[in-house]
């Protein structure tokens, strides 16, 4: 036990702590004159658990969690599923569970490490060095859109877009066929600038659409983003003073409780899926060059984990890991700086959410998992050679 302390990367470790101290900081700030004071409290026991989640995923085989994947896929779509029937609604989605002592839990949160697990066990069924498209690509496309729709009826963009970047990176590290991976750019490409330009032309006929199949708050997110001068004064009232407060903040921030627009309450959700804005007007972009270079150090660490992963599981996992994390920082804020739309998704390890707060540190878990265990060696699951190994930890060097 003492042995495997010992081989976490504590470099990661301080950097969460960082983050903590940032969250709890800026949480204060956040909802320092609202109704939702007190939240930076409970963000500091959240994080206390969050500990206790990392510490104990560190300290058990991350290959026994891939030998259960598809039984805890089956969970959690199982959860899912529940939700639907008995969620709770914040925000137009429908995704919370109320459990006792007036806790909520978000499953489609928890069903991003799940997904990640799970694809991994899948991907480690392949026997030959590419992807093939129709026994391995096809299973596990149909597979991950189970979820994505579910979560989707569930009004929930943010979460069920997370899916599929988690998908898309663990196929390109499970070694799709280059063929294969460019017709998929093709079609998604294709269809984004001909969805952006159907939905500039048919405006009308889209938003008519959606008011019909009760999904015309998205009408509200997206028109911001594409068409700001078709955009409502309450679909562009968010992301405005949003822009105005980050801008405001200049190099150096208007400085710690004094962010006006912030403080003034008009940015909604400060406290949770708008938190970058408050480190952008209070600590400017100074602060939050701090905070990206966090999560860059961050991502680092994980990446040279898979680096020295013997074991093929471990890099898939991470890679999921790391897709996860890119996609939330890269939504989140780009969603306030008019680079994407606005969604409803965290950012890690700052805002406030005590399910995505301890599904990300059990996520940076089981990459510590990886780093403790993933030397041993695991014929079941084809580790990689010795001779490549080597020359991987060399190159590390």
């Amino acid at each position: 036990m003492l042995n495997k302390f010992k081989k976490i990367d504590y470099t990661i470790v301080f950097i969460l702590l960082l983050l903590m101290g940032i969250s709890i900081a800026v949480l204060y700030s956040a909802t320092s004159n609202t109704a939702y004071h007190g939240y930076h409290i409970r963000m500091g026991i959240y994080y206390l658990l969050g500990f206790a989640a990392f510490f104990a995923v560190s300290l058990i085989d991350f290959r026994l969690f891939v030998k259960y994947a598809l039984y805890i896929y089956l969970f959690g779509v199982g959860l899912l599923v529940v939700v639907m029937f008995v969620g709770n609604t914040y925000h137009n989605a429908t995704g919370w569970i109320t459990l006792p002592g007036e806790v909520s839990f978000q499953p489609a949160e928890f069903f991003k490490l799940l997904l990640i697990l799970f694809l991994a066990f899948m991907l480690l069924r392949k026997r030959k060095p590419r992807l093939s498209f129709w026994r391995d690509v096809v299973p596990i496309l149909l597979l991950t859109f189970i979820p994505f729709l579910i979560v989707m009826a569930q009004n929930d963009l943010g979460n069920a877009l997370s899916y599929l970047v988690i998908l898309a990176g663990m196929l390109w590290i499970g070694n799709i066929k280059y063929t294969h991976a460019l017709i998929a750019l093709a079609i998604f490409a294709g269809s984004v600038f001909g969805g952006i330009t159907a939905y500039k032309v048919y405006h009308d006929e889209v938003y008519a659409f959606f008011q019909d199949i009760g999904r015309e708050h998205w009408i509200e997110r997206i028109d911001p983003w594409l068409v700001p001068e078709k955009a409502t004064e309450k679909a562009i009232y968010h992301t405005r003073n949003a822009k105005l407060a980050i801008a405001s903040g200049g190099m150096t921030g208007e400085g710690y409780l004094k962010g006006e627009t912030v403080q003034s309450e008009r940015v909604p959700l400060t406290y949770s899926d708008s938190i970058f804005v408050v480190i952008a007007e209070e600590f400017g972009f100074l602060g939050s060059s701090v905070l990206l270079l966090l999560y860059f150090v961050l991502i680092h660490r994980l990446i040279l984990i898979s680096l020295e992963c013997r074991d093929r599981s471990g890099p898939f996992l991470i890679v999921g890991i790391v897709a996860m994390f890119l996609y939330q920082i890269f939504e989140n804020i780009g969603m306030f700086i008019g680079l994407m739309p606005l969604t409803g998704i965290t950012l890690p390890f700052i805002s406030y959410g005590g399910t995505s707060l301890l599904i990300n540190m059990a996520c940076v878990g089981l990459a510590m998992s990886i780093r403790i265990h993933g030397h041993e060696i695991d014929e079941e699951h084809n580790q990689v050679p010795a001779s490549r190994y080597a020359k991987l930890k060399s190159q590390n060097r």
